[in-house]
């Protein structure tokens, strides 16, 4: 493990933002979907891949909040362009705990 400076940790956004549309993505190398998720007026919506499928339907995504990285290089995955990096956790079986909120907070809300 690596220590980071309180600057470098700074550099990094972690938003909060909304899930307005989740399709599976078949051109995954490993199971996953398209995920696309408001963060709000100043950040607006963005495009990332998710391998959330073990624990996720499309429709059970919708509308839920999630925190994300928004300040990476877009990033090719298969044919669409990343744009942001969707957080979680991994269980013990390998599927992926999305990290969310447990309070409703304004879509770009960043991590205080």
């Amino acid at each position: 493990m690596t220590d980071l400076t309180w600057d470098e940790f700074q550099k990094v956004e972690l938003r909060v933002g909304t899930v307005i549309d989740a399709q599976l993505f078949p051109e995954a190398r490993r199971p996953a979907y398209q995920l696309k998720v408001d963060f709000g007026e100043e950040i607006g919506v963005k495009k990332t891949s998710a391998q959330i499928t073990q624990l996720y339907q499309p429709d059970d995504l919708i509308g839920r909040q999630i925190v994300a990285v928004v300040n990476f290089p877009p990033k090719q995955i298969g044919p669409m362009m990343s744009e942001c990096l969707v957080t979680g956790f991994h269980r013990a079986d390998g599927a992926v705990v999305l990290t969310s909120v447990d309070q409703e907070l304004p879509n770009g809300s960043r991590l205080a």
